[in-house]
């Protein structure tokens, strides 16, 4: 069992990861990107604080799985003498008074099924990057916890001394915890509770009735869908690389980001995924935070610099430090707060807000349609992809120490001039359709000869090189290549006999900042998949599909990177290029609907 074997609950507000014992191992609070009330996750072997624990005397098993079609997580645990408890794990989230109410907060109901089992709490938050939290005694059912950020509240119907002391006692009726803002509960909070638990369960369900899922494959995708969700920040529509931190990609490697962030290219991908299930609600959120970004940016002083990552409320501050109180996964640290990345140069975002933003331009569903003047706003975005689409960058990988001119870089700059040539013909604009079309195919002229290497059969993972690179593949997704281009069939051969290593993908093979990478990147791997069945290979796309699949946790879910050789899992999780990989890659496989009647 990976230490990654883990269950995320939330409510787009915050989130919080559960571990095979039932345990919440990690959770940040008041967003996604703020401190962890719950740390254990880097908390090292055997912390002693920054989890929450429901531990049944005696317990010989916990069984879990999620409440159907949503993030509510249900552990059952039994004793040595045939005693059960359920314990029900959610964050609230649901429509009241015409706005959805998703407060920072967790709760978990305890219900007794059979038996007479003694029942053990732990609730040990940290504060301030795994320090400890004041506490204070706030009555005869609740506890206070003041955080440096803002106070929260346990409210409970169980015994609060024998909660605070950490001492077993029989479970004979349900019992209700609400970890929240401090605040008290008007009228009876069990069942209150207990009618959070019903809204919470019917607003995700009807969120699940709405997508457009694939025949094959339908509970995975669902899954998949709902924790994407799950990473979006409701409030400003931002969409953050994944639920963690400072998982390294492989053992002592200090490849320890933080992705709590958003990042321009994380997020197209996510939308472009959603888009295809028809979860416009994700779309049109992260349409919103992507206009105030460009906005920012176009009234900057850098003349419309878009950096790779920005934080959930848009802050384009992002500094790196490093939390030394927690001594990292498994004991692998650095713990780091905040991602360089952010300074970065990464040309390829360009493309990558044209090609979310374009969509709205056509589609007749959105309640806000683009229009002409968010055309013209955009050409200022689609200016700099013609400024830079040649010039060096750090690439999609972030190279901290080298810059090179990179082809998939290029390639979105030329989406970018691309798409806003079919946007400009959507809206009538013949002269605007006719300078973007240009400058599209002057930018496939200049990737096509400065990247296709003739002597060894490939396109380069750069103009100045001979590289192999995965994210080369995504030519054809970005309808750069035709599946047929002897050019792209080529580059799909040298890039599977030089980076793939049995049924994964290296992202490449190269020394970079921190020697040679040992993990593959789950992501390329299905980029590969859909390269397979695309040029013709169906069989063998959908074999390597199945194995994947057999690699995820048991609540359906990948991380960022997988060690070829022992199956385990590092990197961030859940990580959401890994989700959108194996939403499209269903999508594609699977029979169409048509096939059961």
């Amino acid at each position: 069992m990976s230490d990654l074997d883990l269950w995320p609950i939330g409510n787009c507000q915050v989130s919080a990861l559960i571990d095979r014992a039932g345990r919440f191992v990690w959770g940040c609070v008041p967003r996604v990107d703020g401190d962890p009330l719950f740390s254990a996750l880097l908390g090292g072997d055997a912390p002693e604080g920054g989890y929450w624990e429901i531990a049944v005397e005696d317990s010989v098993s916990v069984e879990q799985h999620y409440v159907r079609n949503t993030p509510v997580l249900v552990s059952r645990h039994t004793d040595a003498h045939g005693g059960v408890i359920e314990v029900t794990d959610f964050c609230p989230r649901f429509e009241r008074t015409g706005r959805t109410y998703r407060p920072v907060a967790f709760a978990r109901i305890v219900r007794p099924i059979s038996g007479s089992p003694r029942l053990k709490m732990r609730l040990r938050p940290t504060c301030g990057w795994g320090g400890t939290c004041r506490e204070q005694v706030g009555g005869s059912n609740h506890v206070r916890f003041l955080l440096d950020a803002l106070a929260m509240r346990l409210t409970t119907n169980a015994p609060i001394g024998m909660v605070q002391q950490e001492r077993s006692f029989r479970v004979e009726r349900p019992l209700h915890f609400f970890l929240g803002p401090d605040e008290s509960f008007a009228g009876d909070f069990a069942s209150t509770l207990d009618l959070m638990l019903h809204d919470t369960v019917a607003e995700w369900q009807q969120w699940v009735r709405g997508l457009a899922v694939p025949l094959e494959w339908q509970e995975v995708v669902i899954r998949c869908a709902i924790t994407l969700k799950l990473c979006q920040h409701e409030e400003t529509g931002a969409i953050v690389a994944a639920l963690t931190t400072s998982v390294p990609e492989h053992a002592g490697s200090e490849r320890n980001w933080d992705y709590r962030y958003c990042w321009i290219r994380d997020a197209y991908y996510t939308v472009q995924a959603l888009n295809r299930l028809g979860a416009l609600d994700v779309l049109e959120g992260y349409l919103g935070y992507l206009r105030n970004i460009v906005d920012a940016a176009g009234n900057g002083e850098d003349d419309g610099h878009i950096q790779p990552l920005y934080g959930v409320l848009g802050e384009a501050h992002l500094p790196e430090r490093v939390a030394p109180q927690l001594p990292g996964y498994r004991g692998m640290g650095p713990v780091r707060v905040g991602n360089q990345a952010a300074e970065q140069i990464q040309h390829d975002a360009y493309g990558q807000i044209v090609l979310c933003s374009v969509h709205a331009f056509f589609d007749q569903r959105l309640f806000r349609p683009a229009d002409a003047a968010d055309f013209e706003r955009l050409e200022h975005v689609g200016e700099r992809a013609w400024k830079f689409y040649d010039q060096p960058d750090a690439g999609l990988w972030e190279l901290r120490t080298r810059q090179s001119v990179h082809t998939y870089s290029s390639a979105m700059c030329w989406a970018a001039c691309d798409r806003l040539a079919n946007a400009a013909e959507r809206l009538g604009l013949a002269d605007r359709q006719a300078v973007w079309a240009g400058r599209a195919d002057t930018i496939r002229d200049v990737i096509e000869r400065s990247a296709w290497r003739e002597d060894t059969r490939r396109m380069s993972a750069t103009f100045s090189g001979d590289d192999l690179d995965a994210s080369v593949l995504q030519l054809l997704d970005l309808r750069f290549f035709e599946a047929d281009d002897p050019r792209f069939v080529d580059t799909l051969e040298a890039i599977e006999k030089g980076l793939r290593r049995g049924s994964t993908m290296l992202r490449y093979d190269t020394e970079d900042d921190f020697g040679l990478p040992e993990t593959a990147f789950n992501v390329c791997t299905f980029w590969l998949i859909e390269a397979l069945y695309l040029t013709g290979r169906h069989d063998e796309a959908r074999s390597l599909f199945e194995e994947m699949l057999s690699r995820c946790t048991a609540a359906g879910l990948l991380s960022e990177d997988i060690d070829p050789t022992s199956g385990e899992l590092w990197g961030n999780y859940p990580q959401t290029y890994s989700l959108v990989g194996m939403i499209n890659c269903a999508g594609m496989l699977s029979k169409p609907w048509s096939a059961i009647r």
